[in-house]
């Protein structure tokens, strides 16, 4: 029997988010302290079993509505639907022909959920790791988050950009430019320039996390995008310069300079502050950590946040400064 297991790490965005949406420019990390795991194996038909994500029995109404309230109303089986919909319609356009042999797929996950790290990306990349492997056919690496970004976007009308994707494909530590310069066609998919980065030029990061607010990333990211599409001034103009702080923020990392980092970082906050409406509590998660002599930003869409911070005495005050709050505070794993 075929038995074929993929993990794949959450991520948090450094500098530049969100964009990388926007023809910008980002700096991501894979944190290897969170993943979602995917297991594909010979079946008789092909069976999606129910994850504990996926939830259909709840003690009472009342549950059922916290339930929704904090984690919304998907679980990951449309995620692995899609994504095996979308992989058998891009075999036929390639005219990749697929064995008969038919499959079961399961999947869990300890990524915490819409805080922004990406855990419904990380289900769909093991999910296409798996298939890939069951069924061999090798999708180039660079097609690899554009074919993931399709199945969101346009399966699941998931409003996203390619960030995720591509540091959940690449991993590690990587710079991203999604310029109009930089794009090219490859099977059909838009591709940009992503260059791989040494992790240990990284200083030393934390990553905080809210454990019981969170907001999906559909909506967080709604509004912004028809602002931008209407030409708003300062949408558009916050996006190049989120761009701008990307290209300085690689400078920083290859010359290790921390505090010219953490000063990037900063002012990526700031930038969006001055365009979003942001949640008092995830605005209180940036406060709080800067109170500490940390830096801070959002790592994605909100209830997360990363930065910067000196030594191990810092690190300790974040900690305590957030130990009355439902705040986690960790140092990521970044393995290239």
């Amino acid at each position: 029997m075929i038995i074929v297991r993929k993990r794949v790490y959450a991520r948090a965005g450094l500098i530049g988010n969100p964009s990388d949406g926007y023809h910008g420019k980002t700096i991501s990390i894979s944190v290897r302290n969170f993943w979602a795991e995917v297991v594909l194996y010979e079946w008789d038909s092909v069976d999606i079993v129910l994850a504990e994500d996926d939830r259909a029995r709840f003690s009472s109404v009342a549950d059922l509505a916290r339930d929704v309230k904090l984690h919304g109303y998907y679980g990951g089986i449309r995620l692995i639907k899609a994504t095996i919909k979308r992989f058998v319609e891009y075999c036929d356009r390639q005219s990749l022909a697929l064995h008969d042999r038919n499959f079961s797929v399961r999947y869990a996950t300890n990524i915490p959920r819409q805080v922004g790290l990406a855990g419904s990306s990380a289900i769909i990349v093991a999910t296409l790791r798996c298939l890939m492997e069951f069924y061999d056919v090798a999708i180039p690496l660079e097609v690899q988050p554009s074919f993931v970004l399709s199945i969101e976007r346009d399966e699941l009308g998931i409003a996203a950009g390619l960030q995720d994707r591509v540091i959940q494909v690449y991993e590690g530590l990587v710079y991203m430019d999604f310029d109009r310069s930089c794009e090219r066609d490859v099977q059909g998919f838009k591709c940009y320039h992503y260059e791989p980065l040494d992790p240990a030029l990284l200083p030393p990061i934390y990553l905080a996390y809210h454990d019981a607010l969170s907001e999906p990333t559909e909506v967080f990211h709604n509004d912004i995008r028809a602002r931008f599409d209407r030409g708003e001034e300062p949408v558009v103009k916050a996006m190049q310069h989120f761009a701008a702080l990307t290209v300085s923020a690689r400078e920083a990392l290859l010359a290790q300079d921390a505090a010219r980092l953490g000063q990037l970082m900063d002012e990526n906050f700031d930038t969006r502050r001055s365009i979003y409406n942001l949640s008092p509590w995830q605005v209180q998660m940036v406060e709080t950590a800067r109170g500490c002599g940390a830096s801070a930003k959002f790592a994605g869409s909100g209830g997360a946040i990363i930065g910067t911070y000196r030594d191990k005495a810092m690190f300790e005050k974040l900690c305590q400064a957030f130990s009355t709050s439902a705040v986690r505070v960790i140092k990521p794993q970044v393995v290239a």
